[in-house]
């Protein structure tokens, strides 16, 4: 007997019930020491701070695919949850928190505003993760790690340690990005560059002999006060007569070396650069090579200091301001031009980030960078797509040294100590008592904490248990997969792979899945600036999680940005709802029916099996296939677009109805067969369905006569483990009734084209030459007319097709034409009318197609998918511009 299903599926019904029985029964955990193979997926660590948003939604949408299909494929599963103590985020959200009662964190002193923060995380902190389980994320929350738990800050010293002692992290001055509202060094991941409409000022330097000047083209004028060299190309000889001469720096007239170097475009601009090392990332460069002096004009505050001159105390924008005033007063301002360039702003405070020159502790990256691109080089690890191994080795090849300190409070504290007597520093995984070379016992920490992304490169070890050797290591180091954004590839998967080769001396994962950037529906990157920024837990609340995750799977094309829409999540909740409807109603032709004691293994008796059921069996192989093929090939798209068609389109819509006369009819035989057919694919559907529609699956599991105690838990159906039921599909009987499901449907689109209401029984010759086809068609007579609505039915010649309505069908070897007589249904004069402007259409669309396909400018710049969908609509339009033509000498 199988229990009903409600009238409506409503996943808010279903889902946090599911959802809590799951977590409950254990089916999320993993076992450190198990029989099963292991299989681990570490989820990239979402800011403390954090609500879930589409990326994360589409990101950990995969993760769980992978993580649910391996359970069910008899794997030891862990996929383990963390969050990131996210430094510069969650110190500016507790800062503004505090703002608002009078305070900064200066008033509150340091260990104060820190417990104040862990106050804030204890009450905040897990928010994402109750929005993770409404996605329906399987993960194994006991194992849910923080980046500043006692175990990771552990993990995270013996690092730093190890490398200070290797040579490998030094202290040292160098340029960073900058944040002065924030007053600390920043990563490239949080510089937003945006397009801004500026100036470039074509400024005059004086050359020091009085025999003229020079011009420099600058967007920035006010960095001119730091600058120690003006530079030109060695070969312009317009200039070569002075370099090894000096100008003067406008305003303050400092005098400057002019230099050359092939660094220098002559072509660009005057051919003349200014060098300016300690507020310019090219500079740097240049300024190192010629060892020139490094003048830093800002504070930590990003305001003029004590070398800017009489321009001292001023922010950045009120300098340049008064500098360009000073400079047209004495004519030193050549020409000022509109000049739209990119300018790099701090994600968190909103500011202008200024490159500037500081001492900070750095990693160097070189000897580490070597093994982590021989890893990759040899298919040790595997991107998906195999694009980004390029990208990824090009960055290892001309990688810079890692600045890892942070000006904050928030975050592993850097564990060095300054010994106040002898200067001496102190290195320690434990904090000291006493200084280690002159036992000294004044001991001050170093002020500075590492940056987020040192604490996330040991991810992969250190949420389990690293530097011990744990179990959980032992099973489940290296993980599998890491699912992430390219974005990162950079600030985390390439540190990864180096601080797992250095410490674990094996590789974080085997596969790096790449997936594209969750874009609205015009291909525009989501933003608040825009308005166009979809909340993930507003869309599963409206439409469920299942419809959510549908339009992910369906949509996940490898490395490819996908385009959401909400009317495209709509079309996924209504799938949701077929499924449901299908499944409720073939419950209730299971009201009856005894489950085998067999269970899933139990078969029908083949004689006693329809050619109907010997059809859907043939395409549940057939999917079944499918799936496992585009599974193994982590092509999640054609998965998921291969259960929709079989579902919606073979199950739903066209078996259920197929058996309705066997389920209404009087051979209890053949009705008993059909119904353990119905009841064993409707639990393999739902098996199938699982990865890609957790919820869903799992309550229509629960209703069905032959279940086991949890779909999450049950073997995921594969051809080699379901080959006895399988097998009792037949290739005959699938071409047999594709056939007769295509004639029907050239009857029902005959109908819909000549508005004839599906009331009204009409007369339908089916025009057939071959014998064979002739024989399947006779032999299905009955379906025909059913679910045709067909009053009379001929099937032989074609006779007479004046004032009639045709559809070829064509399936594999069998060919039949659908001639419908329209004499008494349809007005002709009015379809002629009709089918005249169609083709007017038709032929404008096909013309507009062709001009665009032969134009070469549109093919090399158009995307592939949008080329090959203007081809298949050319093809189409093709097709039935020939099929109206010929309907137009019929009617006429």
């Amino acid at each position: 007997m199988s229990e009903q299903l409600s009238d409506r599926y409503n996943p808010a019904d279903v889902e946090t019930r599911t959802y809590q029985w799951w977590e409950n029964s254990g089916y999320f955990k993993a076992q450190d020491q198990s029989t099963k193979p292991p299989f681990s997926i570490i989820l990239p660590p979402p800011n403390v701070t954090g609500f879930l948003h589409m990326g994360h939604a589409l990101d950990h949408t995969i993760q769980d695919i992978l993580i649910r299909w391996k359970r069910m494929n008899g794997y030891n599963t862990m996929w383990l949850p963390g969050t990131d103590h996210a430094g510069i985020a969650t110190q500016s959200v507790v800062e503004r928190e505090i703002k608002k009662e009078g305070l900064n964190r200066h008033d509150m002193g340091r260990e104060k505003f820190v417990d104040k923060i862990w106050e804030w995380k204890h009450q905040y902190g897990d928010r994402i993760y109750s929005q993770m389980r409404r996605l329906g994320d399987s993960c194994d929350w006991d194992r849910a790690v923080f980046t500043l738990d006692e175990g990771v800050s552990k993990a995270v010293r013996k690092v730093f340690v190890n490398l200070h002692k290797k040579g490998l992290i030094y202290r040292g001055q160098r340029l960073v990005n900058w944040s002065g509202p924030l007053e600390t060094a920043i990563s490239d991941l949080e510089v937003e560059h945006k397009q801004i409409k500026g100036s470039l000022f074509h400024i005059k330097y004086p050359l020091e002999e009085g025999s003229g000047h020079l011009v420099v083209a600058t967007t920035r004028p006010e960095t001119m006060l730091g600058d120690t060299a003006l530079c030109v190309h060695p070969e312009d000889e317009r200039y070569r007569h002075l370099i090894g001469k000096y100008a003067l720096i406008p305003l303050i007239n400092k005098r400057v070396k002019i230099i050359s170097d092939v660094y220098v475009d002559k072509e660009f601009g005057s051919g003349v650069v200014k060098i300016t090392p300690a507020h310019d990332f090219n500079d740097y460069k240049i300024g190192k090579s010629h060892n020139l002096e490094f003048i830093n004009i800002l504070t930590k505050k990003a305001e003029l200091n004590e070398n800017a001159g009489p321009y001292k105390g001023l922010k950045v924008q009120e300098a340049r301001k008064r500098i360009l005033e000073d400079l047209k007063a004495q004519d030193l301002l050549e020409k000022e031009e509109p000049h739209l360039h990119s300018v790099g702003h701090c994600s968190r405070s909103g500011a202008v980030v200024e490159p500037f020159l500081s001492e900070q502790w750095f990693v160097k990256m070189e000897q580490l960078a070597t093994p982590a691109k021989r890893v990759v080089e040899s298919g040790t690890i595997r991107f998906e797509p195999e694009s980004w191994t390029k990208v990824y080795l090009h960055w290892l090849n001309n990688i810079e040294d890692w600045c890892i300190s942070r000006q904050l409070w928030w975050g592993h504290r850097i564990p060095v100590w300054y010994c106040e007597k002898c200067e001496h520093q102190t290195v320690s995984e434990t904090d000291p008592t006493a200084c280690e070379k002159c036992g000294g016992t004044h001991l001050k920490q170093d002020e500075d904490v590492l940056d987020t992304w040192f604490s996330s490169a040991l991810w992969p070890f250190s949420t389990m248990g690293w530097p011990n050797e744990t179990e959980t290591l032992k099973t489940f180091y290296p993980t599998n997969y890491l699912v992430t954004g390219h974005d990162i590839i950079f600030f985390w998967v390439a540190r990864m792979i180096m601080m797992g080769l250095e410490f674990k001396r094996d590789v974080p994962f085997r596969t790096v899945y790449i997936h594209g950037l969750v874009r609205d529906s015009q291909g525009r990157k989501m933003s608040k600036s825009l308005g166009n920024s979809v909340d993930p837990v507003e869309m599963i609340e409206k439409y469920g999680a299942d419809a959510l995750r549908f339009t992910f799977s369906a949509h996940l094309f490898s490395g490819k940005d996908l385009k959401f829409s909400e009317q495209r999540l709509e079309g996924y909740r209504n799938f949701m709802n077929k499924i449901w409807n299908a499944a409720r109603f073939a419950l209730t032709n299971l009201s009856d029916f005894q489950a085998p004691a067999e269970g899933v293994k139990a078969l029908p008796n083949k004689a006693d099996i329809s050619v109907f059921d010997q059809w859907i069996i043939t395409k549940l192989a057939e999917v079944t296939k499918e799936v496992e093929e585009a599974m193994e090939g982590e092509r999640f798209s054609d998965a998921a677009t291969a259960l929709y068609q079989f579902i919606w389109n073979q199950f739903c819509d066209w078996y259920i109805e197929f058996t309705k006369p066997i389920m209404n009819g009087t051979n209890v035989e053949e009705k008993k067969a059909t119904q353990l057919v119905i009841a064993q694919v409707l639990n393999r559907i739902t098996r199938l369905l699982h990865p890609f529609a957790p919820f869903i699956s799992e309550e229509i599991y629960q209703k069905l006569p032959i279940k086991g105690a949890a779909c999450i838990i049950d073997q995921y159906p594969n051809t080699r483990n379901d080959r006895d039921f399988l097998a009792l599909g037949s290739q005959q009987a699938a071409l047999e009734i594709d056939l007769v499901k295509e004639v029907i449907a050239g009857i029902r689109n005959i109908r819909g084209e000549n508005r004839i209401s599906p009331a009204t029984k009409i007369n339908v010759r089916l025009g057939v030459t071959n014998d064979q086809t002739q024989k399947i068609l006779g032999n299905n007579r009955t379906a025909i007319i059913t679910m045709g609505r067909v009053e009379n039915l001929e099937i032989g010649e074609e006779g007479n097709l004046m004032k009639c309505a045709v559809a070829p069908v064509v399936v594999k070897d069998a060919a039949v034409k659908v001639i419908i007589p329209l004499e008494g249904l349809v007005d002709f004069d009015e379809e002629v009318k009709r089918i005249t402007k169609l083709i007017d259409k038709l032929q404008k669309d096909i013309s507009m197609l062709s001009a665009k396909l032969s134009n070469e400018k549109f093919l090399a710049n158009a995307d592939e998918d949008v080329v090959a969908t203007d081809k298949a609509l050319l093809a189409t339009s093709k097709l039935q511009l020939e099929s109206l033509r010929d309907a137009l000498t019929r009617f006429q």
